[in-house]
């Protein structure tokens, strides 16, 4: 299970994020823009980067809101009883977070089914208070919040940096949504990619 959770989850983000970004040119184009300006063409990108590169940082996060590799959180218990929303939850009670819903809830997010990332100008780490909870909350939140953002950031920043993407044809990527325990696609994710011309200079060394 910890294997699983661990590469599943990390692969499928990775998915989702390059399928938005073939689907928002210009979204693509800024993110190489970002990581070209810090970076440059003489090396590769480094964990260190990653703070570096708010932009990157907000792609990952409207891709966590928009398609959580978890949609429903793993069953917690309320260890009193409560209200919550104007209902009676009794001690003991298993609880399941729906997280996919309160990520595209318009009473919450403006356009939610919208690629924005702009909307996370500003905002550290995978967190805005009880609105963007991917890896959950609280002391049973998921261990590997950390280092999962430290390796999508550096594969997904590292797949921008060195390869020019586009779709197979003129059809947008399918974005839909296969049924699971974790977000997976329908269709999986078919691209042309083939090397920067500014990180052939690199690729021969």
């Amino acid at each position: 299970m910890l294997l699983f959770a661990g590469t599943d989850t990390s692969s499928s983000i990775m998915e989702w994020a390059l399928s938005l970004l073939l689907n928002h040119s210009e979204v693509l184009l800024k993110a190489q823009k970002e990581i070209d300006e810090y970076i440059g063409p003489d090396r590769l990108i480094d964990e260190a980067d990653l703070a570096q590169l708010p932009y990157l940082r907000s792609i990952i996060n409207e891709t966590l809101r928009m398609y959580p590799p978890a949609p429903l959180l793993v069953p917690h218990e309320s260890s009193e009883e409560c209200l919550v929303g104007g209902f009676r939850i009794p001690h003991g009670t298993m609880l399941f977070v729906n997280m996919w819903a309160i990520h595209n809830d318009p009473k919450i997010w403006l356009d939610p089914r919208k690629f924005r990332p702009d909307r996370f100008n500003g905002l550290e780490g995978a967190r805005d208070g009880f609105r963007l909870m991917p890896f959950g909350y609280g002391r049973r939140s998921c261990p590997g919040e950390g280092l999962a953002l430290r390796m999508v950031g550096l594969a997904l920043g590292s797949l921008i940096q060195c390869f020019e993407w586009q779709r197979i044809d003129d059809k947008s990527v399918d974005m839909t949504e296969r049924p699971g325990f974790t977000m997976a696609k329908a269709q999986p994710l078919k691209a042309i990619c083939r090397p920067r011309l500014s990180m052939l200079k690199l690729f021969s060394q």
